[in-house]
């Protein structure tokens, strides 16, 4: 979930015909499937750094080391210019929210096993899609709302409340993704007047400094060996974000949709290499609903905005001819 936060960047923006036209599909598949390596590899190594550093301290290293890959897409972008913003108080709250998400995220993964704390993250977009109406007033279907509803079930079905199976860390990855999905809400009213570049700098630099208060409280000088575990942490996740603004524009959201929770296989792979973890029956059972519903939400997204313009050609009338005098 920094898997889960692996939408944390990504802007969905409208195909353009032109690449359409270019059949640029396979280029934006194969860009969400680097990214989903990507954010496995960030997620793995800041839950092995948080055997020995408090997340608060793989926070602020992860974001300040995340700076390294946006330079280059800001001089890509135009310069400094892209940076220009007209909602300062709205990328604060953005910041702050992907900020908190985060932290929740890697003070769970210290505790839970590594793919169920990646699956149970996988509940943000139920929240987004769950939120959108009161947030954005956008009106959820009733096929939608069904889907979030068996999505939250197989949540429930990894949770395991009231049995001894129940880790109450759990419930910080749930707070985690709860989060997560607000800020999208927010980057979806943000990308109406700012750039990718500015969102992604102004949460990367924003998450450093608010981990700067806290910093002298838990600082531990990292080992030569680990430094280079949080630069790594820092350009694989920036270029994870990057790799999946790309995939959006190149491919509609219901193709990358399934290549997203991809990163459950990797979470189990990496979980078993490392820790030697294998996930419990309900894990997985949980994670493929949770997978599917979400898929079928991205699914009915994509027919409603397909449909919407069609409905829209039939509310035209021809204006009335005037009646001659």
């Amino acid at each position: 979930m920094l898997s889960g936060h692996r939408h944390a960047a990504v802007m969905k923006e409208p195909l353009p015909t032109a690449l359409a036209a270019n059949d640029r599909v396979g280029f934006g598949i194969g860009s969400v499937v680097g990214a989903v390596i990507c954010f496995s590899i960030v997620d793995a190594t800041a839950k092995w750094l948080g055997q020995t550093y408090e997340p608060i301290q793989i926070v602020f290293l992860r974001y300040l080391f995340g700076l390294i890959p946006i330079v280059p897409l800001i001089w890509r972008a135009g310069g400094f210019s892209v940076l220009r913003t007209r909602r300062p108080l709205a990328h604060i709250l953005r910041a702050s929210l992907l900020f908190g998400a985060f932290l929740a995220f890697i003070s769970a993964l210290r505790a839970l096993p590594f793919a169920e704390a990646v699956a149970i993250g996988f509940t943000a977009p139920l929240f987004v899609t769950a939120l959108a109406q009161p947030m954005l007033g956008e009106a959820v279907g009733p096929r939608r709302w069904a889907a979030v509803v068996v999505g939250f079930m197989g949540a429930l079905v990894m949770l395991r409340p009231g049995s001894a199976a129940f880790r109450p860390e759990a419930l910080l990855v749930l707070a985690s993704a709860l989060s997560f999905a607000v800020a999208m809400l927010l980057t979806r009213r943000l990308a109406r007047t700012e750039t990718n570049v500015a969102m992604l700098t102004y949460t990367t630099f924003g998450a450093c400094l608010a981990s700067l208060p806290f910093l002298s409280l838990v600082w531990r000088a990292p080992t030569d060996d680990h430094f280079g575990l949080f630069v790594l942490l820092g350009i694989f996740g920036g270029t994870a974000a990057h790799l999946l603004i790309v995939a959006y524009r190149h491919a509609p959201a219901a193709v990358i949709a399934p290549f997203d929770y991809t990163g459950l296989i990797w979470a189990s792979l990496l979980g078993w290499i490392l820790w030697r973890e294998s996930p419990e029956p309900a894990v997985w059972i949980g994670a493929a609903v949770i997978a599917l519903s979400g898929i079928y939400i991205t699914h009915r997204e994509t027919v409603r905005r397909r449909q919407a313009p069609k409905s829209r050609k039939r509310r035209v009338t021809r204006p009335k001819r005037p009646t001659r005098l």
